[in-house]
């Protein structure tokens, strides 16, 4: 695997001479968590869906996404970073949930983030449910205390419980709210839309402390604009953004668990991403890719390149300032 000359981070295999159908199966290809002396972002394959309520399948998400990353390049135009030369970016396998046992998948999961981030690695997971989002919510708190969380998805997931369980896709943010995981001032939602349970849905979420952008503000304001309001929300402490890829319309992602129709497109997605730059970022997810579902890789290339962003707004906000 090449190194820069100047003995730098480790990045990607070669496309130019390897390939991009062979090479290791790691995420674009990176060097594996126990290839490196220090890592300073890792991928966190998170092989967990039995939180799901519907289609099931997104235990098989992150080796979905991995192949689908290898289509990936070293720099990012948009954003001009060089997400795997400005860091040390490594694939850390899968965390080992038991798929019988949801809370105690969900402790595995904080324990595996907890751990990396002990030793300095911020850490992307790869999903999986969004149930997942629960234990990087648990260890980004003992970490940092509370964190603002963006949320992008086509629902809520602020429920009490689904067929009497306090621990499914549908209650993640809930659950940390009630735990004390959030900063209640600078939450939000992106993408919200579709039918509710009750008109009490709405005004139950806002109480935990959740702003709503929904998928028809994206289409009346434009993505810029709420991207805007998105960054105001935010503010300037510490941000944990959980991607679901239903928050992109079915055309976009057809590959996942609970679709919705009137999603945002690839493209509005990637434009308030990218809006984040220098936010303080401290951990992300992308989520419920289940690629059953997935014809022609749609959904898998498309978290992989949500994945990619987040990579590359991880690398703007370690550059040193000014």
């Amino acid at each position: 695997m090449p190194e820069h000359s100047d003995g730098g981070p480790i990045g990607p295999v070669d496309a130019s001479l390897v390939p991009r159908y062979g090479g290791a199966p790691t995420f674009a290809r990176l060097p594996r968590l126990d290839q490196v002396d220090h890592a300073d972002v890792a991928l966190l394959g998170v092989p967990f869906d039995s939180g799901v309520s519907y289609r099931p399948g997104a235990r098989f998400g992150p080796g979905h996404i991995r192949q689908s990353s290898r289509l990936l390049r070293p720099f990012d135009p948009a954003l001009r970073a060089e997400p795997f030369a400005e860091q040390q970016v490594v694939d850390a396998g899968d965390v080992v949930c038991n798929p019988f046992d949801i809370k105690a998948a969900i402790d595995s999961v904080h324990d595996a983030a907890r751990d990396l981030l002990a030793r300095g690695t911020r850490v992307v997971a790869l999903g999986g449910d969004h149930t997942i989002a629960l234990g990087m919510l648990r260890a980004m708190a003992g970490h940092h205390g509370p964190v603002a969380v963006l949320h992008f998805d086509a629902h809520l997931d602020t429920w009490e419980t689904y067929f009497g369980e306090p621990y499914t896709h549908g209650t993640p943010f809930r659950r940390a709210a009630e735990e004390g995981l959030l900063d209640e001032r600078r939450c939000a939602h992106v993408g919200i839309r579709g039918p509710l349970y009750s008109a009490l849905d709405l005004e139950k979420d806002e109480q935990l402390g959740f702003r709503v952008f929904s998928a028809d503000d994206v289409e009346a304001h434009g993505a810029a604009n709420v991207a805007r309001g998105v960054r105001e929300r935010l503010g300037g402490g510490p941000v944990y953004i959980s991607i679901d890829i239903d928050v992109l319309d079915p055309a976009h992602a057809p590959g996942t668990g609970t679709p919705e129709i009137g999603g945002l497109s690839s493209r509005e997605l990637q434009v308030i991403l990218r809006a984040l730059a220098g936010l303080r970022i401290v951990g992300a997810d992308v989520v419920e890719v289940s690629p059953a579902y997935d014809h022609a890789e749609i959904s898998g290339i498309a978290a992989a390149n949500v994945a990619y962003t987040l990579l590359s707004l991880l690398a703007v906000g370690s550059r040193p300032a000014g």
